[in-house]
């Protein structure tokens, strides 16, 4: 199956971009695709067998689940991989160019969703990521 990728470029200094990916507070500003979801929880142990759990739920209580992972490489501020609990693969990595950050994320698509509507959720996320750095910069 072929994976998807997602991208942000960010202007922003990578640690910044970085410590805003992992910090656990952080990550409940983001971590979700549409204004009208949020993320009330999310517990982070960035390290080769940790895990990283968010929980992503209508802001309307309608529905929501647990985005689960294990990490199987950190490599600090420039990589991440973890493995899904249905064994499907995630993997980032971090650049940085004159003060431009790019975070890019490829993963493998899950089976019952079309391609087109993983790939439009996952940059939306990645979109939220990338208006939450600026924001906080903006402070």
């Amino acid at each position: 199956m072929n994976k998807l990728t997602v991208k942000a470029q960010i202007m922003a200094p990578l640690a910044v971009v970085w410590t805003k990916w992992n910090n656990e507070d952080d990550i409940t500003k983001w971590c979700f695709a549409s204004p009208d979801w949020c993320c009330p929880r999310a517990s982070n142990d960035l390290r080769v067998g940790g895990t990283l759990n968010s929980r992503m739920e209508a802001k309307d209580g309608s529905m929501g689940f647990d985005f689960e992972g294990v990490y199987t490489e950190v490599t600090l501020l420039k990589s991440i991989a973890y493995k899904l609990g249905d064994k499907r693969e995630v993997h980032i990595t971090f650049t940085e160019d004159n003060g431009l950050t790019t975070v890019t994320e490829t993963f493998d698509p899950e089976n019952e969703n079309p391609l087109e509507m993983q790939q439009a959720g996952w940059q939306a996320i990645m979109d939220n990521f990338k208006a939450h750095v600026l924001a906080s910069m903006a402070l």
